[in-house]
């Protein structure tokens, strides 16, 4: 059993960083297609970005500003998020798909397994 937890959400200024993180337990993340999702209120959750196998799967709302990545060491999957907008605000979560292509996990938003989710505020 794959267990996700998120962390390094907060609170942030427009134009500003924040490094979310997502830390497996119980099983290797490197068998998995690794995704971030968000949701505001009132708005469909979106598929941000999705890694598996060295490639990478960027929504277009956030290319050029989020970077999805891998430590393998420490079993633990990030999304670093430079030029934060106030529409960046939303739960974020991380999942896992066994099997599957990042850009199916990212499409279909049908994960394995879900992290808890972290709150990402961007506000002045």
């Amino acid at each position: 059993q794959l267990e996700l937890a998120e962390s390094g959400g907060g609170l942030v200024q427009p134009g500003g960083s924040l490094r979310l993180s997502c830390a497996g337990s119980g099983l290797s993340l490197g068998y998995y297609a690794i995704g971030w999702f968000r949701q505001a209120p009132g708005k469909e959750r979106e598929g941000v970005s999705c890694m598996r196998d060295g490639m990478h799967y960027y929504a277009d709302s956030v290319k050029g500003r989020f970077t999805i990545s891998r430590d393998n060491d420490k079993n633990t999957v990030y999304l670093q998020m430079n030029s934060l907008k106030p529409e960046d605000t939303a739960v974020y979560y991380c999942g896992a798909l066994l099997l599957g292509s990042h850009q199916d996990l990212c499409r279909y938003h049908t994960p394995d397994y879900w992290g808890q989710g972290a709150q990402v505020t961007v506000s002045s």
